[in-house]
């Protein structure tokens, strides 16, 4: 077995693996920082700003909105890690201990995995409810709770066993260059399993377009006259590609560098670009906040009265205006068609 060096300090793993550590400010590290502080802000105060809202208005008081508070409250842990690691960065990381450096690690790779993770779940519960044909599935809250802690347990896995198990304090040629103190292989799984994802929800938006567009097609065939068929199918595709261009987008970057860091690519240049992929990784939970939550009408009408409560402290007798107005869904919903008749609306 390897000698260990479990008390070495933070500048020892650093200089084995090849990053630099400075004792100043440099240009780029401030402008990361600023940058990172502004994001964090923003994905801090939208998240909080829809679990306040589901938790609000019972109509969002179904499965797709239970999914969505636990996409918005891991994004929020996503901004508090990242907050964490803005003022733990730079100059600053010379002086974290082992113990300290592991926990910021921590942070960002529970919340992301369970990120991501969300994602997933949303993407199914969607599939269940157009294959139902119900605008949300119909899911006992047993089993959302269980689908939850599906999402926390292997994010909390990922974010914990690099601490105790997935390092490399007692293999230092296995150091990863972009996180030096944990194992290349943590890098890969954790890249393969972003990408697995990835292709998952590919799959099922995919088998979701495909079974619409061959609904609305048939209704096609009973009504003779049905000039929202085009734009119904039209909406569902700028749909799907939204929901999986922002994660390409956001997460492809990142995942490029950290799998070439975890193959132990010498000549790519990964510490180049880590620092702004990750960012980019972190404004994913800025961007879900808009493509899951803001595009909802209902969820907007929502934003409005808890704001105007909020800013204008309106009193208890005007209380009416922020009470929930008629439910409706998203901005894209798909007519499922049977016989020719219209059945119940189908979000996506």
């Amino acid at each position: 077995m390897g000698q260990c060096y479990y008390n070495e300090t933070i500048r020892f793993f650093y200089n084995n693996s090849g990053k630099e550590l400075t004792s100043y400010w440099r240009p780029k590290d401030v402008v990361v920082v600023a940058l990172g502080l502004t994001v964090s802000v923003l994905v801090l105060l939208t998240n909080l700003l829809i679990i306040m809202a589901i938790a609000s208005n019972r109509r969002f008081h179904q499965p797709i909105y239970y999914l969505l508070a636990n996409l918005a409250a891991a994004d929020f842990f996503a901004g508090v890690a990242y907050l964490f690691l803005m003022f733990h960065t730079g100059p600053r990381t010379a002086r974290l201990s082992v113990k300290t450096w592991f926990l910021r690690q921590g942070l960002l790779d529970t919340s992301l995995t369970a990120s991501v993770a969300t994602l997933l779940a949303i993407a199914v519960e969607r599939h269940r409810s157009v294959m139902t044909v119900q605008l949300h599935s119909r899911l006992p809250r047993g089993r959302v709770i269980i689908l939850i802690v599906g999402v926390w347990v292997p994010a909390l896995a990922l974010g914990l066993l690099p601490s105790h198990v997935w390092n490399c304090l007692c293999a230092l040629d296995r150091c990863s260059r972009m996180a030096p103190l944990l194992s290349r292989s943590y890098l890969t799984a954790w890249a393969l399993s972003s990408l697995l994802v990835f292709l998952l929800m590919v799959a099922v938006y995919t088998h979701i377009f495909f079974y619409v567009r061959q609904r609305v097609q048939g209704m096609a065939e009973y009504v003779t006259s049905y000039p929202r068929y085009r734009d119904t199918t039209l909406n569902l595709v700028k749909t799907v590609v939204i929901i999986l261009g922002a994660f390409v987008v956001c997460w492809t970057p990142g995942q490029v560098v950290l799998l070439l860091d975890g193959l132990g690519c010498k000549s790519c240049n990964v510490l180049a670009v880590e620092k702004y992929f990750l960012l980019l990784a972190e404004a994913n939970s800025l961007v879900n906040a808009v493509v899951y939550s803001c595009r909802d009408a209902e969820m907007r009408r929502t934003f409005r009265r808890l704001l105007c409560c909020l800013c204008l402290r309106r009193p208890s007798h005007e209380s009416a205006h922020c009470a929930p107005s008629a439910q409706t869904g998203t901005s894209t919903r798909i007519m499922l068609p049977e016989n020719g008749h219209p059945l119940r609306d189908s979000t996506l």
